[in-house]
């Protein structure tokens, strides 16, 4: 995963990295942490499609955004995001992580 730092990209205060097709934006220096977090998108992007990700990931926020009136806690229950932050402290998780195991983190 290609990492390009800049000031501007992600949009937004809350946001400090984006994974755009397996580059990561971020706009300062990552930790393991974010790294790890990232790379768990990266997987999920690998093992469904890019596209197919992220029609996925758009359909489900705006799904959420009319659940819970509120952008951030709408992005915050994608269930991609859901579990890349589970499981970002998990440094092994890549290596054990079976295929779509996001789809337990939809019902949650």
């Amino acid at each position: 995963m290609k990492i390009i730092y800049n000031k501007i990209f992600p949009i937004g205060k809350r946001y400090f990295a984006i994974n755009l097709f397996g580059f990561l934006f971020a706009k300062g220096p990552c930790n393991t942490i974010i790294i790890n977090h990232e790379k768990i998108h990266t997987r999920q992007m690998q093992e469904m499609g890019f596209l197919v990700f992220y029609i996925i990931y758009i359909f489900e926020w705006l799904w959420k955004l009319i659940l819970y009136r509120n952008s951030y806690k709408a992005y915050e229950n994608i269930s991609f995001e859901r579990e890349a932050y589970h499981n970002q402290n998990n440094l092994n998780y890549l290596s054990n992580r079976k295929f779509y195991s996001w789809l337990k983190y939809l019902r949650k």
